[in-house]
């Protein structure tokens, strides 16, 4: 394999990227712009119904904002995705969600007891008398579909929830945040003024043009101008094959080494489920390939695809690219199949012999995919390639950080790549910092979200 072919060009324009730093920064900034909104408004007085009536504004102003916030999370923006991570913002997108909830029921709970206070009733008979008005009735409807979607998405339901239910039941956010847009335009705080409505309809605008243009045009489009087919299904292992699919111009798409796609495969069984795999081989030819572990239902029809089958791919997405590289030096460190990731970045990251070194963690030799290829690659570059194989207990842990220091001396000037499943991944970074490797440099993506 020649230089040109393992490295592909880097494109002529780099991607645009938000920080993490930067989003967080953004996100905070938004929520002091929104209490200071509330602050010039509130009028400080002693009086029960207007204490509880100042909190209520408070709290449905920031509610609404968390609402927009969550949107835009989930809205497949690709400066954010590449930038921050698909992971992270799923983690993120769900701690926020909790958050907003509790705002939208504080702020329901605190309009009651303030409407209670006013009108000198009693909890029944002012929600009765608020349920009167349609557009408060419109805003516990929306309330009440905040609260279905955050039911279901807590951890313990939603592992008995088919995930096309929770799917269907997630997109009533949707609805929800129209509700609340249409009662927060009444509200005082943001009708008050001209410029403050003006304001706050054009954030919901920009928020909507991109969860229908990154969620629903852009997949579409890239469905007719890429033509993605299945053109073969192998055997990588027990349990595991690898797809790979062909189309039209594939390099418009501009995947990196390291990213995911998510996949809606034209068959039955699979087409109603986007499902996020890594690309575990560089871009070429105008192929695709992906290499999936049978772990449930919809993984073991992967399996059964055959030749012709139609796609639809939506990214690429994922942070874990070689922007995040600030060292000579790389570790890759995989487990499972979070070998998929490792294997792309392992052929295409730029270094010269002794620069990139792959440590790969499984149970035992038969778990071992894309063995043939890694042990290729190792050899045409000079990297290093080492199985860490075994269960482990109390007597054994090849993830120890005495164990990964042997492996690698100098362990403390790499950068690390990790990918695996969400216990290992927790384990091998805790070893890494031990080690002496700064969090910062431990690049990590994990799929369970």
């Amino acid at each position: 394999m020649t230089t040109e072919a393992a490295h592909p060009r880097p494109a002529a324009c780099p991607a645009l990227r938000v920080s993490p730093a930067a989003l967080r920064a953004g996100i905070v900034g938004g929520a002091v712009a929104v209490t200071a909104l509330w602050a010039a408004q509130a009028e400080p007085s002693a009086r029960l119904d207007v204490l509880f009536a100042t909190g209520a504004h408070l709290t449905g102003l920031l509610a609404g904002y968390g609402i927009l916030v969550m949107l835009f999370l989930m809205a497949r923006v690709p400066a954010v995705e590449h930038g921050v991570g698909a992971d992270r913002l799923a983690r993120r997108h769900a701690l926020g969600g909790r958050y907003v909830l509790s705002l939208c029921l504080g702020h329901a709970l605190l309009a009651l007891c303030g409407y209670a206070a006013h009108a000198d009733t009693d909890l029944v008979d002012a929600t009765l008398d608020l349920l009167g008005y349609p557009g408060l009735a419109l805003a516990a409807v929306g309330t009440a579909l905040f609260v279905a979607v955050g039911v279901t998405s807590a951890r313990a339901v939603r592992r008995r929830v088919p995930h096309e239910t929770w799917r269907a039941v997630h997109l009533l956010t949707h609805i929800g945040a129209a509700l609340a847009f249409v009662h927060q335009l009444a509200g005082p705080d943001v009708a008050g003024s001209v410029l403050t409505v003006w304001a706050w309809s054009l954030l919901h605008a920009v928020v909507a043009v991109l969860l229908v243009w990154y969620r629903v045009v852009v997949p579409v489009r890239q469905a007719f101008r890429h033509s993605l087919r299945v053109i073969g299904v192998r055997d990588e292992g027990p349990g595991v094959v690898s797809v790979v699919m062909q189309g039209i111009g594939l390099d418009g798409l501009r995947a990196e080494p390291g990213q995911f796609f998510r996949w809606r495969f034209l068959r039955r069984g699979l087409w109603r489920t986007a499902l996020p795999f890594s690309l575990s081989a560089p871009v070429r030819d105008d192929t695709l390939r992906i290499t999936v572990k049978a772990i449930g239902g919809h993984t073991r029809r992967v399996r059964r695809l055959r030749p012709g089958t139609r796609v639809l791919a939506t990214g690429p997405f994922g942070a874990l690219t070689a922007h995040r590289r600030t060292r000579r030096k790389v570790l890759l460190l995989a487990g499972g199949v979070g070998i998929t990731p490792m294997r792309a970045l392992f052929e295409t990251l730029p270094g010269g012999p002794g620069d990139i070194t792959l440590l790969y963690r499984a149970g035992s030799t038969e778990q071992l995919v894309l063995r043939d290829e890694l042990e290729g690659i190792a050899r045409s570059r000079g990297a290093g390639l080492h199985y860490l194989l075994g269960r482990s207990d109390a007597s054994f842990d090849p993830l120890a950080p005495q164990a990964l220091r042997n492996l690698v001396p100098d362990l403390a000037e790499h950068d690390v790549y990790l990918c695996g499943p969400p216990g290992m991944s927790a384990s091998a970074t805790a070893a890494l910092v031990r080690a002496g490797v700064p969090e910062e440099r431990i690049h990590a993506e994990c799929f369970a979200f």
